[in-house]
């Protein structure tokens, strides 16, 4: 795949934050709230998204690229199978809105942005972040966490899906006591 394929990106993509719609995650929030803190650590060790915007967020990754330039090739990691009858129903509801006849997925990941710290602005420098929906589904957050998109900071409430602009300056907030979990996806049109 070409280095630079920006003129093809997604034309759906949106050029800053889009409200997808509310999500049932009462099948999986109990299950992920109480995942233990060994696997957090352990998973978040191998992780393939180490960046050190990303702060002191932790990854349990379900699905990921093998090769930052390419959207299309992703390995589902061991975790998966034990997840897959629990997320799918998620995964399934947060991207409806898009309508694709072959959609599929990049990524799959939970994210824990711990109490009092933060996800530095940045931009997603990777060329599949071009062809992907990037999709937040809150699992656990509060009033005091804020998600930023270009200048605009908002507030994601559980159980709604939002497709952020990872290719505009975005960052992430936790001014609150409690560890925000997201889990967050990217999501494509295969043509």
């Amino acid at each position: 795949m070409p280095k630079d394929q920006t003129d093809q990106a997604s034309p759906n993509k949106t050029k800053t934050m889009r409200e997808l719609g509310p999500v049932d995650i009462s099948g999986i929030r109990d299950a992920i709230l109480n995942l233990p803190l060994e696997l957090w650590e352990s998973e978040d060790t191998s992780k393939p998204n180490k960046f050190k915007e990303l702060g002191r967020t932790s990854h349990i990754v379900f699905k990921f690229v093998k090769d930052y330039d390419n959207h299309s090739d992703a390995k589902f990691y061991d975790l998966w199978e034990e997840w897959k009858e629990k997320l799918q129903p998620v995964l399934e509801e947060a991207t409806r809105p898009y309508g694709y006849a072959q959609g599929n997925f990049s990524r799959i990941m939970l994210a824990k942005l711990p109490a009092h710290s933060k996800i530095k602005p940045h931009i997603d420098p990777y060329d599949s972040s071009n062809f992907t929906h990037k999709i937040h589904i809150p699992i656990r957050t509060h009033a005091d966490v804020e998600f930023m998109v270009g200048t605009k900071r908002y507030h994601f409430p559980e159980g709604y899906a939002f497709e952020v602009n990872n290719k505009a300056i975005h960052a992430a907030f936790n001014n609150s006591d409690i560890d925000r979990i997201h889990l967050i996806i990217e999501y494509f049109e295969e043509v």
